[in-house]
């Protein structure tokens, strides 16, 4: 069982940016796709951002153009870099692995969830 540690999380303001991290405690060259999902109070859980083995990347319409995703395999981690924060991405931001792309929108995902890193942002 991989575990998943996610960071870089914060209090900023609107319009702001912050850039997250997560690091798998095994190997994620197998992982095809590495995706990024955020869960905000009273609300569902959901898959903002991915990225696979072969390049692609997939963004939330919420997210797109101001999110961006990318993955180092030989250190196991992926990034999250959040640009233009809206107060409507405060939530906790997760990552985790799935087979593919559509595995991960149906929150197929291949471990349990790590803590998490909260996100808050303020008008």
């Amino acid at each position: 069982q991989v575990q998943l540690v996610e960071s870089g999380g914060g209090a900023v303001q609107a319009g702001g940016s912050l850039s997250l991290s997560c690091v798998a405690s095994g190997s994620i060259f197998g992982i095809d796709a590495m995706g990024w999902y955020r869960q905000a109070p009273g609300k569902q859980r959901e898959l903002v951002a991915a990225t696979t083995n072969h390049g692609d990347t997939m963004y939330a319409d919420s997210v797109k153009g101001r999110f961006t995703t990318f993955r180092d395999n030989a250190k196991r981690t992926v990034y999250l870099h959040m640009d233009a924060l809206k107060v409507e991405d405060t939530a906790v931001y997760y990552c985790n692995g799935a087979p593919d792309i559509i595995t991960a929108r149906a929150m197929g995902v291949l471990w349990y969830w790590g803590q998490g890193t909260q996100v808050t942002v303020s008008s």
